[in-house]
C-alpha cells in the first residue's frame, strides 16, 4: 500500500511498503480518513528518536486518525461497515498487571501507533482491535474524530487534577495540548483559566475559546498575572503542557497553598524541582503519561457541545503532499494549532 514513510536516516517519501495485517475475531478494518500530525511524529521525522524509542527500520507515521469500517471480525457486534470512527492509537497486552490494575496505559508491552517498531496510520487502511475503536456520534466530523487523542491527553490531565467546582487554573503552553488541556479542564468545573506562551497568535486564539486569561511571557510576568488574578492566592491548579525546562522549573510559584500540579510536556533535559517550594504549600504533584479510558468521555463532550475543537483544527493537507506538510510542520507558524492530512476516499 501507498503510505509516508520515514526512514531510519530521516528521508520521509510517500512509497509503496508492504504491510500484512490479517483481521482477527475481534479486529475492524478501517479505511483512513484524516490523521493529525502530532509533535511526537515530527520529532522523529527530525530526530529519529524520541529517548529510548528510535526509528532502526522503515515506519510509517501518523497516530491521531478517524476512518470509516469496512471490514468487521466474526466476533464484533458494536460496530458495522460503514460506521464512523476514531482509533485509540496504543494496544496493550490483556494480561499485563498494569492493564488489569486498569492503567493500560502504563504497560511496558503497549504497542502504539507510529513508535518504533510500530507502524502508524498515514496510509489507507488499518486493523485494529474493535475494543480500542469508536462510533463518531453523527455531528463529530473525521476532523474532530482524530483530535480525540490529543484531547484525551488533556481529559486524563483534567482527572489527575481532581477539579472542584469554581477552581482556577494555570496552563502552561498554548500548543495543541495546552489548548485542549485547558478545553478541558473547563468543561471538567474550572472557572477560567490563564494561559501562557510566547507566540501571541496561540494566545489570541486560546483567549476566543472561553473564560481564558492570554498571558505573553515575552513582555507579561506570568506569577504577577495569576496572583492579581487571585488577590495574591495563587492558582489552584497548574498544568505544565509546554516541556519547556524552564516553564516547568517554576510552576510552583503559580499555585495557592494545597493547590496540584499536573505535568504533561515532557522537557528534553532534567528540569531544577524546588522541593522546599513544593513543601512549603503542600503541593500535591501529578503526571500524565498518554491517557486510559478516556475516549467515550471525550466524545461525549464534544458531541454535547461542552468543548468545541473545530477552531484548533487551522491546517488541512491532501495526502499526496504528506512529505510537504511535514516540512511545514517542522517550521509550524504561530498562527497554527492541528495540521491534518486527508486521504483519498
Amino acid at each position: 500500500m501507498l503510505a509516508l514513510v520515514l526512514e531510519p536516516n530521516r528521508q520521509l517519501s510517500l512509497r509503496e511498503i508492504h504491510i500484512k495485517e490479517e483481521l482477527g475475531p475481534r479486529d475492524v478494518r478501517i479505511a483512513i480518513h484524516t490523521v493529525g500530525i502530532c509533535g511526537s511524529d515530527v520529532h522523529y521525522y527530525q530526530y529519529g528518536r524520541i529517548g529510548p524509542f528510535v526509528v532502526q527500520e522503515p515506519m510509517v507515521l501518523g497516530h491521531e486518525a478517524s476512518g470509516t469500517v469496512i471490514e468487521v471480525g466474526r466476533e464484533v457486534k458494536h460496530l458495522r461497515v460503514g460506521d464512523r470512527v476514531c482509533m485509540e492509537p496504543g494496544i496493550p497486552d490483556p494480561n499485563s498487571k498494569p492493564t488489569r490494575l486498569g492503567m493500560y496505559n502504563l504497560d511496558p508491552a503497549v504497542r502504539f501507533w507510529a513508535t518504533p517498531p510500530v507502524h502508524g496510520v498515514l496510509r489507507p487502511t488499518v486493523v485494529h482491535p474493535a475494543d480500542f475503536t469508536y462510533k463518531l456520534p453523527d455531528n463529530i466530523s473525521f476532523a474532530e474524530g482524530a483530535m480525540v487523542e490529543p484531547l484525551a491527553v488533556g481529559m486524563h490531565a483534567a482527572s489527575k487534577a481532581q477539579i472542584k467546582p469554581g477552581d482556577v487554573a494555570v496552563v502552561i503552553g498554548a500548543g495543541t495540548i495546552g489548548m485542549v488541556t485547558a478545553l478541558a479542564a473547563l468543561a471538567g468545573g474550572c472557572s477560567r483559566i490563564i494561559i501562557s506562551d510566547v507566540w501571541q497568535p496561540k494566545l489570541d486564539l486560546a483567549a476566543t475559546l472561553g473564560p481564558i486569561t492570554p498571558v505573553n511571557v515575552t513582555c507579561q510576568n506570568s506569577t504577577e498575572v495569576v496572583m492579581e488574578s487571585t488577590d495574591g492566592w495563587g492558582a489552584d491548579i497548574v498544568f505544565e503542557a509546554s516541556g519547556s525546562a524552564q516553564a516547568a522549573a517554576g510552576v510552583f510559584e503559580l499555585l495557592c497553598p494545597g493547590g496540584r500540579v499536573v505535568f504533561i510536556g515532557m522537557p528534553g533535559e532534567p528540569i531544577a524541582y524546588d522541593v522546599v517550594a513544593a513543601q512549603v504549600k503542600e503541593a500535591r504533584v501529578e503526571h500524565v503519561f498518554r491517557y486510559a479510558h478516556v475516549y467515550p468521555r471525550a466524545l461525549a463532550l464534544i458531541a454535547s457541545g461542552k468543548i468545541n475543537l473545530k477552531p484548533l483544527l487551522t491546517d488541512r493537507f491532501a495526502f499526496q503532499d504528506s512529505v510537504k506538510a511535514f516540512e511545514w510542520a517542522a517550521r509550524m507558524p504561530p498562527t497554527s494549532i492541528k495540521a491534518q492530512i486527508e486521504l483519498p476516499q
